[in-house]
């Protein structure tokens, strides 16, 4: 996450203060296609690792898992436009989950032998909590929920968040070249009036990603001096908590 964000400071920064200044079109070009290039790609290859073998101990189902997530926390704090459409941000992000949402939804899912998995469509209207990747790093890595009684159907849901993750992440970039890019870097109607208020959407994207950040990466597991909290550890399952933030 803090690659991202990082070279998103380098951006704006290595920019004049000025907001009419600032090169909107050379940011949607240099960070922000590209990191959404990257999220369809690695997605893609997560569907494809699941396809291929969906067991939960398979190392290239859980390198495609990391890489895909990696490329997520890269663009994750641009929250607007295409990646707010139909709830696709959340889709593939539910978290924090602070009433245990996910693995709930998910055991429903398991003990019904839900068939939503069979059908890309139902499987968008389920819960949002058993969707994405944190719904994933509980079906590769919870010890409850990686051991399941049915590993068929364990195997079709797997296929099934990892189709949907792909799906959600190649219909955000689709938006952003088909159309939205152009709106940001061409301001002057209704989505964004002046040259300014595309700047300020970018610079809002990216203070409310450095606090996200900081008051909930860090913030909610760190807690306090006499009361830690480990557990609250964003991805503490798959023991990937610290990539967020280096």
């Amino acid at each position: 996450m803090m690659r991202g964000l990082l070279l998103s400071i380098f951006i704006f920064s290595a920019a004049p203060l000025a907001a009419d200044d600032i090169d909107i079109g050379a940011i949607v070009e240099g960070h922000v296609l590209p990191g959404y290039q990257a999220l369809a790609a690695e997605t893609a290859n997560l569907a494809e690792s699941a396809a291929e073998d969906c067991t939960p101990a398979s190392p290239a189902l859980i390198d495609a898992y990391h890489d895909a997530f990696d490329a997520w926390v890269g663009v994750s704090h641009l929250r607007f436009g295409p990646s707010e459409q139909d709830d696709r941000a959340f889709a593939l992000a539910f978290w924090p989950d602070p009433r245990g949402s996910t693995p709930k939804a998910l055991s429903a899912l398991i003990r019904n032998a839900d068939d939503a998995v069979t059908d890309p469509v139902e499987f968008e209207a389920i819960s949002i909590a058993a969707r994405g990747f944190y719904a994933l790093e509980f079906l590769l890595f919870d010890p409850q929920l990686s051991n399941s009684e049915n590993p068929a159907y364990h195997c079709a849901l797997i296929r099934a968040v990892t189709n949907d993750i792909s799906s959600n992440a190649a219909a955000i970039l689709a938006g952003w070249q088909d159309g939205y890019g152009d709106l940001m870097s061409n301001p002057g109607h209704d989505t964004y009036r002046t040259h300014a208020e595309a700047a300020q959407q970018l610079f809002t994207a990216l203070a409310t990603g450095l606090e996200f950040t900081s008051q909930t990466r860090l913030g909610r597991p760190m807690g306090s001096f006499d009361s830690p909290r480990p557990p609250r550890a964003e991805t503490r399952r798959s023991a990937r908590t610290r990539r967020h933030v280096i």
